[in-house]
C-alpha cells in the first residue's frame, strides 16, 4: 500500500504482479498480506521459516486434525484465545494454536443479491467520513485469525494463527506507513512500510496497493470501475471474476475508500457473476451479519463480506472452505475457516503510530 510518482518501467510492474501472484499461491494468510504490502514496495523478505502451502490466491496456513473440535463461527474468538494446544510460533509473535477454525457452512442464494447490494450502497452513500489531508494518516485496527498448512520435513500439519490485533497507518499518498501485526513480525513496536524499492524509488500505487489519493482519483461509475478492475487484475487469481471480487473485498477491508467511491464498489460488485447472499455469517469477534459472497471454484473456498443486518455497515470478512480441495494435502476440509477478520476502527489520525484514543 505504498505510492509515489516514480519512473516505474511497465515491465517492472508486470514482474511485481507476477511475484505477488506467486506469493498469494505459496504463502499463508497473514504472511501473504504482509508480503503484499512489502512486495508492492519492492521489498523482498528473505526469511522463509517453513515451507507452506496456500490452497487459494489470498493467504493461508495449517494444526493437527486429531485435536480439532467442531466450533461455530460465533465461538471462534473464544476458542482461539482460550486454552488451546500451542505448537510454537514459527518465528512470529503470534503462537500457533491447536484446534482448527471451523464453522457451519451457511446456505447461499443468488436471490436478493442486487437488492442487498443496493441497500449496502445506499448505506455507504449516507456515511460521512472526513477526507485525508497531507500529513495525516489512515488508521485501521482489526482482529484476525487464520488456518494454514505447515510442512515440517515430510510431514504436514493443519495449524492456526489465533485471534490477534493488527494495526496499520498509511499516509494519503502512500509514501509513509507503519504496520503492527504479531502474525507477521516479532517486534511488538511493528515496522515501517515506507521503504523505497531497490532503485531508491517508491513504487506507484495500484489496485493491489492503493493509497487514499489513488482511490480518490478512481471513477465512481460502476461499469467503468469494474472494467478497470478486470483490466488491471488480468492474469491474477484463479479466475477473472473471482479476482475482481477479491480486489473489491481487499479495498473494503484495509483501505479508506473516499465517500464517492465506497458505494460505487458495491454497485460494481453486483455486476460480477456468481455473487450470492449468505443469510448468517460471523466475523472474527463473533458479530453476526449477512454476507455478500462468492465461491472460488478452483480452491473451493467462499469469500464472504459480512455486513450488519440492519445498518449494513461493513463488519469484516472471512474465507470458508465449502468444497474439498485436492491441494493443501487434503487437510483443509469443508467447514474450515481459512481466514477471518473484523474491522474495529477505521479513521483518520494526525500522526503515524497515533491511535484515536490518544487524540481524544
Amino acid at each position: 500500500m505504498t505510492a509515489h510518482t516514480s519512473r516505474h518501467h511497465p515491465a517492472q510492474g508486470d514482474r511485481s504482479a507476477e511475484l505477488l501472484s506467486a506469493t498469494a499461491r505459496d504463502l499463508p494468510p497473514g504472511r501473504h498480506r504482509f508480503h503484499k504490502e512489502r512486495l508492492m514496495a519492492q521489498i523482498h523478505d528473505t526469511r522463509q521459516p517453513e515451507r507452506t502451502t496456500a490452497p487459494a490466491p489470498r493467504r493461508r496456513r495449517f494444526p493437527r486434525p486429531a485435536v480439532a473440535l467442531p466450533l461455530t463461527a460465533a465461538a471462534l474468538a473464544a476458542a482461539v484465545v482460550a486454552g488451546v494446544t500451542l505448537l510454537g510460533n514459527g518465528g512470529n509473535g503470534v503462537r500457533d494454536a491447536g484446534p482448527a477454525l471451523t464453522t457451519t457452512i451457511g446456505a447461499a442464494s443468488s436471490k436478493g443479491v442486487p437488492q442487498l447490494l443496493d441497500q449496502i450502497s445506499l448505506a455507504a452513500a449516507r456515511t460521512s467520513q472526513p477526507d485525508v489531508r497531507p500529513g495525516q494518516y489512515v488508521y485501521i485496527r482489526s482482529r484476525s485469525a487464520e488456518s494454514y498448512v505447515r510442512h515440517v520435513g515430510d510431514k504436514s500439519f493443519l495449524s492456526v494463527h489465533p485471534l490477534h490485533t493488527r494495526q496499520t497507518w498509511m499516509s494519503p499518498d502512500g509514501s509513509k506507513g507503519w504496520l503492527i501485526d504479531p502474525a507477521v513480525d516479532d517486534n511488538p513496536e511493528g515496522e515501517t512500510l515506507d521503504r523505497p524499492d531497490f532503485q531508491g524509488q517508491t513504487p506507484k500505487p495500484s489496485l493491489n496497493s492503493p493509497s487514499y489519493d489513488y482511490l480518490a482519483k478512481l471513477t465512481t461509475d460502476p461499469d467503468k470501475l469494474l472494467a478497470k478492475i478486470y483490466k488491471e487484475t488480468k492474469g491474477q487469481g484463479n479466475s477473472p471474476d473471482q479476482q475482481a471480487f477479491t480486489t473489491i473485498g481487499d479495498l473494503l477491508g484495509e483501505s479508506y475508500p473516499p465517500a464517492g467511491l465506497y458505494p460505487a464498489l458495491f454497485k460494481a460488485a453486483a455486476k460480477i457473476p456468481g455473487v450470492v447472499v449468505v443469510d448468517d455469517a460471523t466475523d472474527a469477534v463473533g458479530r453476526h451479519g449477512v454476507a455478500v459472497a462468492r465461491l472460488d471454484e478452483t480452491s473451493g473456498q467462499r469469500e464472504e463480506w459480512i455486513f450488519d443486518s440492519r445498518s449494513h455497515v461493513f463488519l469484516g470478512e472471512r474465507s470458508v472452505q465449502v468444497r474439498q480441495n485436492s491441494g493443501a494435502d487434503g487437510l483443509i476440509t469443508p467447514g474450515t475457516v481459512v481466514y477471518t477478520t473484523a474491522i474495529l476502527e477505521r479513521t483518520v489520525v494526525n500522526d503515524i503510530r497515533q491511535t484515536p484514543a490518544a487524540t481524544s
